[in-house]
């Protein structure tokens, strides 16, 4: 029984971590502040025996000093200690706002590291974020790890603000790993969504709690006339950070893009939603605008499909009706 510490419990991909990690055998201890999420993404889990969940903050000292003190006793009974930092201040709406993302993204992910080395845990997976591509965000087949990045600098826009701070995740990470203070690796993970995302921050919930609440209208932002998006599912996010956990050879600090091929322009989107929904010819109005949002997002995962053989199993045909499936429950 190894024992996994994830930040960001309640989100996306740390939610299903927690899930599937506790099913085969293992102990999880898991945070989370709520900031993005909600305690009921985990509810079903809240009984297991394996499954500890604490209300901390990752920016809060004094938890973090208990939560490290509560692992320094645990890990004794375990093999492995993992450390998993699925913390971020994630929604688009809270890019532009350096405080927001600086604080968590990189000081509170500097400080979860820093715990990690000074338990002398195994390995450390740190989920960064395609942002870090900005405005050079697709080239033939798709952006690569090895690729130089363009982003839009300050005079032009504050969202380059989050992914500054991300990129900066991925230099901690790799400096600890060339210290051999731990092993481990970044995840450049692109439009993850998930069945169980209860607020519609991101497009496919916004989506499909727009043409529910409002008789089959949608309203999008400007910039979505233009836009194309890939989108992975939550489930896939995870069995990717399952996939580098099980490949030593992968965690030498290397970045790794987790994304999907399928690509779709965003007024697609709300035709397959709306086709999944039953809904036909849809309407949808545009207002509002965002700066450096890029027209393209399409990322090359031949890296973690070389070194792990991962891939991502549930389309998005699939993956809208799941989340289809979970509202009417």
């Amino acid at each position: 029984m190894d024992l996994y510490v994830i930040s960001g419990v309640t989100g996306m991909t740390g939610n299903e971590l927690a899930r599937k990690q506790t099913a085969a055998g293992h102990r999880v201890i898991g945070f989370d502040n709520f900031f993005a999420s909600s305690i009921e993404t985990v509810e079903d889990l809240l009984p297991h025996e394996l499954f500890c969940f604490h209300e901390y903050d990752l920016n809060c000292p004094e938890q973090m000093r208990q939560l490290k003190e509560q692992v320094g006793q645990e890990r004794k009974a375990c093999g492995k200690l993992i450390y998993i930092n699925c913390a971020a201040v994630v929604h688009t709406e809270h890019f532009y706002h350096v405080n927001r993302t600086f604080e968590t993204n990189v000081l509170g992910m500097k400080a979860f590291l820093d715990q990690a080395v000074g338990l002398h845990a195994d390995i450390f997976i740190n989920c960064s974020t395609s942002e870090v591509y900005s405005m050079n965000s697709w080239e033939e087949g798709g952006v690569s790890e090895a690729d130089y990045i363009t982003m839009a600098n300050a005079e032009h826009s504050q969202r380059t603000s989050y992914a500054a701070g991300k990129l900066m995740t991925e230099f901690f990470m790799k400096d600890a790993v060339l210290g051999q203070k731990i092993k481990g690796c970044s995840i450049r993970f692109a439009n993850v969504y998930s069945k169980k995302e209860l607020y519609p921050k991101h497009i496919i919930p916004h989506i499909l709690n727009q043409l529910k609440e409002h008789e089959g209208k949608v309203e999008l932002l400007e910039n979505s006339k233009v836009n194309y998006r890939t989108f992975l599912h939550n489930e896939d996010s995870c069995s990717a950070v399952i996939a580098l956990i099980g490949e030593e050879s992968a965690l030498d600090g290397s970045v790794y893009n987790v994304a999907t091929e399928e690509e779709i322009s965003i007024i697609d989107l709300v035709k397959l939603c709306a086709e999944k929904a039953g809904i036909e010819h849809p309407q949808i109005t545009f207002q509002g605008y965002r700066e450096s949002d890029p027209v393209r997002r399409l990322l090359n995962t031949e890296k973690i499909r070389t070194r792990t053989g991962w891939k991502p199993c549930i389309t998005l045909d699939r993956g809208i009706e799941m989340c289809l499936e979970e509202n009417e429950r």
